[in-house]
């Protein structure tokens, strides 16, 4: 697999879907850089998890001015020197906005939100990862982050759906949407070498991976 069609890469999916994990092994084999949406590095993510409604919008605040300044510096840099893989998609934003945030909250949201993200480049390619809610959470679990052990489980399940909703109508780049139910891109090779070829023979703007168990 080359960068030749591929500058710009970006792996999501929601929480315990493996999208960093994911991110660092595509950069490390395309010899690309990593842009990462960092998310220990908002202060107000520990306090989200134990009062959503009392911290929800600064912390998509804090995310959104984070994730905008990086793709602000992409943007400006020499983009097609060398390649990104990244392991955020910043019109996803509006998606965790709208499940967290009260009307009024969101309405301020937009606001900014409209005069930030233009500036994003759009991804050469968007590889969506999805995976069952039991799944989710005991990966959640494993890594062992402490203040999302006490994630809600219905939390969960209503962000993974708002996931699948909101790929369901993406259209912006090519999009490869990947059942990691039967996938462990971090512990096999195997699975990642599949996952390459399955990139590289990629020619519609949406198509699907799937492995049966």
């Amino acid at each position: 697999m080359s960068l030749d069609r591929y500058r710009y890469i970006v792996v999501e999916g929601p929480i315990g879907a493996g999208k960093t994990s994911l991110t660092y092994k595509l950069a490390e084999r395309l010899d690309a850089d990593t842009l990462l949406e960092n998310a220990g590095d908002n202060p107000f993510l520990p306090r989200f998890y134990q009062e959503p409604k009392r911290y929800a919008l600064p912390t998509q605040l804090h995310f959104l001015f984070d994730r905008t300044r990086q793709l602000r510096d992409l943007a400006q840099g020499d983009l097609f020197r060398a390649g990104t893989v990244s392991d955020f998609l910043i019109d996803k934003d509006m998606l965790f906005a709208r499940l967290n945030l009260d009307d009024d909250e969101f309405e301020l949201y937009q606001k900014v939100y409209a005069d930030l993200a233009p500036q994003a480049p759009t991804p050469d390619l968007v590889i969506y990862l999805q995976a069952p809610i039991d799944a989710l959470r005991e990966r959640v679990h494993r890594r062992g982050v402490e203040f999302e052990r006490g994630m809600d489980a219905d939390y969960l399940q209503r962000l993974a759906n708002s996931y699948s909703e909101f790929f369901h109508r993406y259209e912006a780049a090519p999009l490869l949407i990947v059942n990691t139910a039967n996938l462990n891109f971090a512990q096999s090779e195997d699975d990642f070498e599949l996952l390459l070829e399955r990139v590289d023979k990629m020619r519609g703007p949406r198509e699907f991976f799937n492995r049966g168990a």
